[in-house]
């Protein structure tokens, strides 16, 4: 177990890194007006590469956790996390709403999970 002492230094360390992720952009486009840069110059297709490829990059990361995890330690949780994902999937190339695609896999997750825990225990 880790000490109080030490449990508050890591917190500590964990909280500066996070805002100094945070206060970075502000730090490095603090000279410049004209954000975003004007097309075609190089800072700016950058900002658009990245703009463009972190997000679906960062959800699929997500995802993939969110559903290998459950399988690794329960297989009818598994089962649940991965019916959901792809009620997700299905209602957001549907609607196209993240929000929508999002609570609606939330409320199958949470249903279909209660349903499996009643039928498995």
């Amino acid at each position: 177990m880790v000490s109080i002492p030490s449990a508050l230094i890591l917190t500590l360390l964990m909280g500066g890194a996070i805002f100094f992720c945070r206060v970075l952009p502000f730090l490095f486009f603090r000279d410049r007006q004209d954000i975003p840069p004007a097309p075609g110059e190089k800072l700016g297709l950058l900002l658009e590469f990245v703009e463009k490829l972190v997000p679906p990059v960062a959800m699929t990361v997500l995802a993939f956790n969110a559903i290998s995890v459950p399988f690794i330690a329960d297989v009818p949780q598994g089962l649940s996390a991965f019916i959901a994902a792809g009620f997700t999937a299905l209602v957001h190339l549907w609607k196209r709403n993240s929000l929508f695609s999002i609570c609606g896999g939330t409320l199958v997750y949470m249903f279909i999970g209660e349903v499996l825990s009643k039928m498995l225990g």
